[in-house]
């Protein structure tokens, strides 16, 4: 099964793709209004245009350091997941995309890093966390925590705000995973408890993103990472802007080994040729 990824609506109209997504929020904090026959991609902590006109939205580690598009390793800024008033409006923006169209794709979604956040909101929310496991007897002392607690409490924080938005999505719900299948790496990095995010969750869909697929050894690895990992449905989305057909094509080939489906991402004109050329190799000529 093949689908589009895109910003242009009248991508959702091309017969090769079964399955379309269009971004409603990127993380440009762009918005767009939703489709009734597409699949409605919600950023969800990402969001440039939101972090530059209030700091109080950006989550910062203990050094004071933002997490901006301006600091090393981030290619957008990001919102704190604490942050009660932009959730709400998230929520807000996935209701009114689920009467639309029911299902909806959850995309970044998370904290930052592992050093993040560290804002007087999340310390405060932290300590009354702590406390109230340490009164239940399922936690230590205030003065014993660890760097796992932290890690917990996050994990703990991105399930509610995801129980909260899947109970707002009357239809299928994806959610899209950084790419690192690795041990305790998503959980660790962004707070994702795959084991609690599993149940609500109808289908992940991971990006592996190049613009070039001369190789395909790690596009491999990646994928059969999260196969191993997951029993929910996988969907493996592949770059196609200004990539060659051939490549792509061998691209595809290994993604669909292990994925249920494959997306095309932001250029629906080279992804259907590289499907009609896939179609064309696989019937049968005639040798004159």
């Amino acid at each position: 099964m093949y689908g589009v990824v895109t910003r242009n609506p009248e991508d959702i109209e091309y017969p090769e793709f079964e399955r379309n997504f269009f971004e409603v929020k990127d993380v440009s904090g762009r918005s767009n209004e939703p489709l009734e026959d597409a699949v409605s991609m919600i950023s969800c902590f990402g969001d440039n245009a939101a972090a530059s006109e209030n700091d109080d939205l950006v989550p910062t580690n203990p050094e004071g350091q933002q997490a901006t598009r301006e600091r090393q390793f981030f290619d957008w800024a990001y919102v704190c997941p604490t942050h009660e008033g932009y959730r709400e409006g998230l929520l807000e923006i996935i209701e009114d995309c689920a009467d639309v169209n029911g299902d909806l794709r959850l995309d970044d979604v998370g904290f930052p890093r592992q050093e993040y956040c560290y804002c007087d909101r999340c310390n405060e929310r932290f300590e009354t966390w702590v406390e109230t496991r340490h009164e239940q007897g399922t936690g230590p002392p205030p003065t014993e925590t660890t760097v796992e607690d932290r890690y917990e409490w996050r994990a703990s924080v991105i399930t509610e705000f995801v129980e909260e938005a899947t109970s707002r999505i009357p239809g299928r719900t994806y959610f899209t995973l950084y790419p690192d299948p690795y041990r305790d790496h998503l959980y660790e990095r962004a707070g994702l408890d795959l084991a609690m995010l599993e149940p609500l969750v109808d289908e992940f869909v991971v990006p592996l993103y190049d613009t070039y697929y001369g190789t395909t050894y790690w596009l491999e690895t990646i994928a059969s990472g999260f196969r191993d990992r997951l029993d929910t449905p996988l969907s493996i989305e592949l770059y196609a802007v200004d990539v060659d057909i051939d490549d792509l094509l061998h691209a595809t080939e290994v993604a669909e080994a292990y994925a249920d489906s494959v997306l095309f991402g932001y250029d629906a004109s080279n992804a259907r040729a590289a499907l009609r050329r896939q179609d064309a190799e696989t019937q049968d000529g005639v040798e004159w």
